[in-house]
């Protein structure tokens, strides 16, 4: 009978500790897909086995310290080889690892297998935020990171999903297959997020392919697992799982936003108009390098306030941006921005700060020179 209490006693003290490693972060998530579960349930069964191994061989091992010591006289033993000890800790291993291998191979086997899904979106990497393309639906969009300035800076409190925020998350329905397919623009990146069990990398010049498919609404985040620069840590991944009825109107709405942004090519904008969207892009795109006013980070980053060669050349202004600076930080945002925001964030930067040269560049001037 007490031995019976003692057994029930560790059982639930196994159950705590695990448990309660969950609820404070110290282990890995159980997650909201089957993968993920699956995944979990590999990594723990695989945790207790070393833990049960490490118990037997520090245990024997301190027992015999204690039990064999020098000071009660103990003698050692004098033999080479004992062939059934040494059949024994051969055996038993092998067979340990060919009871691990069996189920992480069957889990491996389903990670892999991305096909029949229901949606494909391509992921791509740029330095830094994600850029999501839903193939089929002519919906894409960048997702940056929107965590405040003034948190980053360390001006005003970080909350809880500090660096963790974006202005607009991938956004999937839930019990649908969803294929990934990932690459890059520029250098590697890894798209990483632990609710879901997925991490791959996104390779310049590859597709990778990854799939999930999540079992519960909800919002799950990750980051960019793959050292790739400066702003690497300012790089996350935020996955909004909604139901599919949700996520068929949320499409539609995108897929109005896209025709009138398509739209706003053909129309002259305003001063105000410009600044206020050019102000935006700005923040999210540009202020990380440049500085918030600015002011650059010299000699990599040039100021942008005062920046005569810039001021004098409008052309040149735009073919900086919309081209890039070979062999310096500065990429092309051709393929990275449309006709508008492009236009809205040179008149920005023309006009902000102090510069106030007036000038004023529609959309239809920066689409002439994005057109083949």
């Amino acid at each position: 009978m007490r031995k019976t209490y003692v057994l029930a006693a560790l059982i639930a003290g196994v159950a705590w500790l695990e448990r309660n490693a969950l609820a404070d972060g110290w282990n890995m998530p159980v997650g909201v897909t089957e993968v993920s579960r699956h995944v979990h349930g590999l990594h723990m069964t695989i945790f207790w086995i070393c833990v049960v191994i490490g118990a037997v061989v520090f245990g024997v091992m301190f027992y015999s310290l204690f039990r064999y010591r020098r000071s009660k006289g103990a003698q050692a033993a004098n033999f080479h080889e004992h062939t059934t000890v040494e059949i024994f800790w051969t055996a038993v291993p092998l067979l340990i690892l060919v009871a691990m291998a069996i189920p992480a191979t069957a889990t491996l086997r389903d990670m892999y297998d991305a096909s029949e899904a229901d949606l494909d979106v391509m992921v791509t990497g740029h330095q830094w935020r994600w850029h999501y393309d839903y193939v089929g639906e002519d919906v894409n969009y960048f997702s940056n990171l929107a965590t405040p300035r003034e948190q980053i800076d360390g001006t005003q409190a970080k909350d809880a999903n500090y660096l963790l925020e974006v202005d607009q998350p991938l956004v999937l329905p839930v019990d649908r297959k969803v294929r990934l397919l990932m690459t890059s623009s520029d250098v590697i990146h890894s798209w990483w997020v632990p609710d879901l069990a997925v991490k791959k990398d996104a390779i310049p010049g590859f597709v990778n392919e990854a799939w999930t498919r999540i079992d519960e609404p909800g919002i799950y985040r990750g980051q960019c697992a793959e050292l790739c620069g400066k702003d690497h840590g300012f790089m996350p991944v935020v996955v909004h799982a909604m139901p599919q009825e949700e996520f068929d109107a949320w499409l539609a709405e995108r897929k109005e936003e896209a025709a009138a942004a398509a739209s706003g090519v053909d129309r002259n904008w305003t001063l105000p108009e410009l600044m206020e969207r050019g102000e935006q892009v700005y923040g999210t795109i540009c202020a990380s390098c440049h500085q918030p006013e600015g002011q650059g980070l010299p000699p990599t980053f040039p100021a942008l306030v005062g920046n005569q060669a810039l001021l004098d050349d409008l052309e040149r202004h735009i073919d900086t941006v919309v081209n890039g600076v070979t062999g310096t930080p500065m990429p092309a945002f051709s393929g990275t921005l449309n006709a508008v925001d492009i236009a809205a964030v040179i008149t920005y930067e023309r006009n902000a700060w102090g510069n106030e040269t007036g000038d004023i560049i529609q959309p239809s001037t920066i689409q002439a020179q994005l057109s083949p």
